[in-house]
């Protein structure tokens, strides 16, 4: 799930700050630069036949702070597809980052991205699955991204842990970190895992982790010897995990508890990401093309 957060309303409206959690990225933007980002720019001249996708800038030891840029970045890679990245905080049509354009038509959300350009373009990353392996390999992103996506979320913005991850690469003072962590509680207690004590969501988080553990097993890949589609969504949330779960008291928890997981991160990392270390922050405004 790729949310934005609306400004608050019970702010002055002066003092009003969005900030978009797309994959768990909260970014705090002035008037001024909220201003910008509504400001409708003029059309810009794409190349034809290129994906142009729009995400946040570089992550410090990601390519990307949130989960779904690094999913739609890899199945791009994983499929071969030309595109070229806009960093930045220009939202889609539903107040959302990822998104993308394709030859002036512009789709949100990272799932449906990946429908349009599958449809678009004759791409079937999961052509060698069995109709039930396709059923396992759906229900797998779907626990990624509907139910472990929620606990990053809590480990990174609500737990009382070390901030230092946000205040540095994010830049946030005290009092804006206090604001999005209350609007945040507000979200994660309305979709209901915010309602549990910390140690018991850090048991449901183990689960989650251990069961993809024990599903991939000695596996390259989720589903075999062949990355499919849906690795691109479990590496995307994994790799939060993996490389930015830093100041959460959780930061080796793959590392120690699930080597097989480690294993299957670098994997993806070396078969899909060579120019890993050229995609994070020091190159966090620039355009890259592949």
């Amino acid at each position: 799930m790729e949310t934005l957060v609306n400004a608050y309303s019970d702010m002055d409206t002066s003092q009003k700050v969005l900030h978009a959690v797309g994959g768990v990225f909260v970014a705090v933007v002035s008037v001024v630069a909220i201003r910008k980002l509504f400001h409708k720019e003029a059309k810009k001249d794409y190349p034809r036949d290129t994906v142009i996708h729009h995400q946040i800038g570089r992550g410090p030891y990601a390519p990307s702070m949130t989960p779904f840029a690094v999913k739609l970045e890899t199945y791009l890679r994983m499929a071969r597809i030309p595109y070229q990245n806009v960093h930045g905080m220009q939202m889609s049509s539903k107040s959302k980052l990822t998104w993308i354009e394709y030859n002036g038509q512009a789709v949100a959300d990272s799932t449906l991205c990946i429908e349009f350009l599958n449809k678009k373009l004759g791409v079937d990353l999961n052509r060698n699955l069995s109709p039930a392996d396709r059923g396992v390999a759906q229900a797998l992103q779907v626990m990624a991204e509907e139910h472990m996506y929620w606990f990053l979320v809590l480990f990174r913005w609500v737990y009382d842990n070390d901030k230092s991850l946000l205040m540095k690469t994010l830049k946030l003072g005290t009092f804006l970190l206090w604001l999005i962590r209350r609007n945040i509680k507000k979200q994660t207690w309305n979709q209901g895992l915010g309602r549990h004590t910390e140690g018991e969501v850090t048991e449901m988080f183990k689960k989650d982790l251990q069961s993809l553990s024990d599903f991939i097993g000695t596996k390259k890949f989720l589903m075999g010897d062949e990355p499919c589609e849906t690795d691109c969504a479990v590496f995307g949330m994994l790799s939060q995990v993996y490389w930015h779960f830093t100041g959460t008291g959780h930061e080796n928890i793959i590392k120690d508890k699930y080597p097989n997981l480690a294993v299957y991160c670098e994997r993806m990392k070396e078969m899909f990401w060579p120019d890993w270390d050229q995609c994070i922050t020091h190159c966090g405004t620039r355009e890259a093309t592949k």
